[in-house]
């Protein structure tokens, strides 16, 4: 019962994406949506992260399992996706350099502001 619960609380906040996603004329997927609403209702304490922690954790470990579909889909239209393989795959590639760059670039900005702050608590705590 306790999954059961979990998983129609997921629900919900996916239907929350899916509204705002009919309500609003961005071109932004309800899924994002989504994702936006619990990440701000666990941060908020709206929604507690042991009500949705086990659930959570499944959906990730079967995630793989949800790619299948999709692996299928693309071997099926192989036919109109061969003559664009070639781009796609430089783009895949320049896209994922760019994003672990980046992702880098703000974890290390991160952990130096973070080290910052440490010091200046530590020097406070000196001082006094």
């Amino acid at each position: 019962m306790k999954y059961l619960k979990q998983f129609l609380i997921i629900l919900a906040v996916s239907l929350l994406g899916e509204i705002c996603k009919t309500l609003l004329p961005l071109p932004i997927p309800a899924s994002i949506y989504g994702m936006v609403f619990m990440f701000t209702f666990l941060l908020t304490g709206v929604i507690k992260l042991d009500q949705v922690r086990e659930t959570g954790k499944f959906l990730i470990e079967i995630m793989p399992v949800m790619f299948i579909p999709a692996g299928v889909g693309l071997m099926s239209s192989w036919n109109v996706l061969q003559p664009v393989l070639f781009p796609v795959s430089v783009i895949t590639v320049i896209t994922i350099f760019t994003v672990m760059g980046a992702t880098g670039l703000v974890s290390q900005g991160i952990i130096r502001r973070n080290k910052k702050s440490e010091s200046a608590g530590q020097k406070i705590k000196e001082a006094a």
